[in-house]
């Protein structure tokens, strides 16, 4: 239940700064009545997205077996590769947002009421149909027949409207790139589990083999239906008794990605002050190959001078003397 609430706490709230700095926008610029478009946008958004999710639901249950396994792991997978998308760019870009979404709005005023509910209806649209998406595939690992992982995921988005209107009040503050920076983490921990499980969906429907092969099996110490085996299957998708394929994808997805995803910036940081140095020292070296090539070749022109003025002040002297 905390893996989904977590999902519906972090895309809820992303989704909800945005309608915020839209709105804040147009309310300080003077441009009320351009609310009603906007909101007209983010009103389709949401609807679109819950249609989604439902046909997601409802559409895969008129399916055979194999299909809704293959369905269910394909969806899995393309969900797992969106969510990791979208946290490494909003840890990217979550200092410029604001800007980036005033300069889309002054572009929608300067065009009419069309752009304005196309633009509020694209910032909004994406984050739903992303959350439609990762969060029916994270109830699908987490518990299917139990209500318990669509209750996290409400409850972290009444949690994040919550959130948003403080922020909008001016009665809330928090660091939001560190905000991000650790829910998103948290995220690809979550994802790597419904990745695992899409594989395992996938070997379900005969797609990929070693379905038999099982990398260990620890029923009889951590059952499934223990508290804590529950506990493990909400926050983790832990699977008591995965298959190679399964913590293969798993570890290989996890690690190298959460390595990066925590430490980006003073990897780039390190990157960049490494070659700033270097071509620092290059042109250094440069400058200074360049600076004895010129120091050379006006010595030259010099002892040349000097010769020539010799020549002409001795030609001078012998014609006195005659």
């Amino acid at each position: 239940m905390f893996g989904n609430y977590l999902i519906g706490l972090r895309e809820g709230l992303e989704a909800g700064l945005v309608v915020c700095i839209l709105v804040a926008y147009l309310v300080k610029t003077g441009r009320r009545d351009a609310l009603r478009p906007v909101w007209a946008g983010i009103a389709i958004a949401c609807t679109i997205s819950l249609a989604f999710g439902a046909a997601l639901e409802f559409g895969s249950q008129e399916l055979t077996f194999e299909a809704q396994e293959a369905l269910g792991g394909s969806l899995s997978i393309i969900a797992v590769g969106l969510v990791t998308w979208m946290v490494f760019w909003m840890r990217r870009t979550a200092r410029h947002l604001r800007r980036e979404l005033h300069d889309r709005l002054d572009s929608a005023l300067a065009m009419g009421t069309g752009a304005l509910v196309a633009t509020a209806f694209l910032a909004v649209g994406r984050e739903g149909l992303e959350t439609a998406l990762f969060v029916w595939a994270s109830v699908r690992a987490s518990g299917e027949g139990s209500s318990s992982p669509l209750v996290g995921v409400l409850l972290g988005i009444a949690t994040a409207i919550a959130l948003s209107w403080l922020f909008y009040r001016g009665a809330l503050r928090i660091n939001l790139s560190r905000f991000f920076t650790w829910t998103g983490g948290m995220l690809v921990v979550v994802a790597a589990g419904v990745l695992a499980y899409g594989v395992h969906d996938l070997q379900e429907a005969r797609f990929l083999g070693g379905l038999g092969d099982k990398a260990f099996d620890v029923t009889s110490t951590i059952p499934p239906d223990s508290w804590y085996g529950t506990l493990l299957k909400g926050v983790l998708n832990f699977q008591a008794d995965p298959t190679v394929l399964q913590v293969t994808v798993w570890a290989l997805y996890l690690i190298p990605t959460l390595a990066l995803f925590l430490a980006p910036v003073g990897f780039r940081r390190s990157v960049r002050t490494t070659d700033q140095k270097a071509q620092k020292a290059t042109d250094d070296k440069a400058g200074s190959t360049g600076g004895g090539a010129r120091d050379g070749d006006g010595a030259e022109r010099d002892g040349e001078r000097l010769r020539d003025g010799a020549r002409r002040t001795g030609s001078r002297a012998g014609g006195d003397e005659g």
